[in-house]
């Protein structure tokens, strides 16, 4: 148990301490700080020092039937309330994890899983305003991942009553967001590794998404729906990969489809250093015709030391935001210190 698990502990009054003593299950805590400077050629960003921070609550425990309950609540960087999801794991049937939302569920874990070795290529601080598949990951869900199928073969299956809708609580529900009405929405992700394919470090995955969209709507014409698939192949000290996705707003005017490539590969020097390379495009469809392209790429090199990571980007990023001129055509250095507690 590390240090800040301990002054947790400590610092929990004696009633809690009993309730814990009456139930199989533990409470731990984990975190870390990330401190980088960024240098943006040609611009004037302000003081270049940024420092983060964040907090990990995760709680386990057993059940007389054996079935196992899992709970993870994340703080982020100032104390932001991130998310929080239970896991409860039965023998028979699978994982069935309860969501807040705002977190890697369905689509969302694949929204880019091209290797690199440390951020995506939009990922550096760059602020290249990319779309990528989400589904309904940022709001209440169910995912449920069963454990009966082959060996290599991992497949989940998301559903959110109300798509569209914040996270609520006991005491309250969320209230609708953005302004097409949406409905239910559904997630279904699989990933294929060599225990099936028979091929040592190669892995295919792919994932579809619809919310449902109130096509009563003056701009709506139909839901929203996402699909992505992709590989990662490693072999040796190299990693490679590649990934599409597209995503298809159901709107009948304006902005209508975002379609995404993306690729990357790194080698690891040693069990301490790695070098990597990450390229992400994405078009920007309006109705009418227009394509806009996003491009981001990254040359990343990442070194660890016991808990501590020194990490250096090169960024650039072509038309952020899906805005072209010069003045959304940046480059970047990046520099990035990060300890684990």
């Amino acid at each position: 148990m590390n240090k800040l698990t301990k002054i947790g502990a400590s610092a929990l009054c004696g009633s809690l301490a009993a309730i814990s003593a009456a139930n199989a299950g533990d409470l731990s805590v984990t975190g870390g700080v990330d401190m980088s400077w960024i240098s943006l050629d040609d611009e004037a960003v302000g003081n270049p020092i940024g420092i983060g921070s964040n907090l990990t609550f995760s709680g386990s425990g057993e059940l007389d039937n054996g079935w196992t309950v899992a709970l993870s609540v994340a703080d982020t960087n100032a104390s932001v309330y991130s998310n929080t999801n239970v896991t409860v794991t039965v023998p028979t049937l699978g994982d069935i994890r309860i969501d807040q939302g705002t977190s890697a569920t369905g689509i969302d874990r694949m929204d880019d899983m091209t290797p690199n070795v440390w951020e995506e290529a939009y990922g550096t601080g760059l602020g290249t305003g990319m779309d990528t598949v989400s589904g309904s990951s940022a709001n209440a869900n169910i995912e449920w991942t069963p454990n009966m199928l082959p060996d290599g073969v991992t497949a989940r299956v998301l559903y959110s009553p109300d798509s569209g809708s914040n996270s609520g609580d006991l005491a309250s529900s969320g209230a609708a967001s953005g302004a097409v009405s949406t409905g239910s929405g559904y997630d279904l992700t699989v990933e294929v590794g060599e225990g099936l394919i028979g091929v040592a470090g190669l892995t295919l995955y792919g994932g579809i998404a619809s919310q449902e969209q109130d096509t009563a709507g003056s701009t709506v014409a139909g839901d929203k729906d996402e699909e992505t698939f992709g590989f990662k192949y490693a072999f040796g000290s190299f990693t490679l990969g590649y990934q599409w996705s597209e995503e298809d707003l159901g709107l009948s005017s304006g902005i209508d489809k975002y379609e995404n490539e993306g690729y990357g590969v790194t080698f690891q020097v040693n069990d301490d250093l790695s070098i990597g390379y990450n390229n992400y495009e994405s078009d920007q469809s309006t109705i009418g015709g227009s394509v806009v392209t996003n491009e981001a790429s990254s040359i990343q090199v990442a070194y660890t030391m016991g808990g501590a990571s020194f990490r250096l980007a090169e960024a650039s990023v072509d038309n952020a935001k899906y805005q072209t001129g010069s003045a959304y055509d940046r480059d970047a250095t990046t520099l990035s210190v990060s300890l684990a507690f």
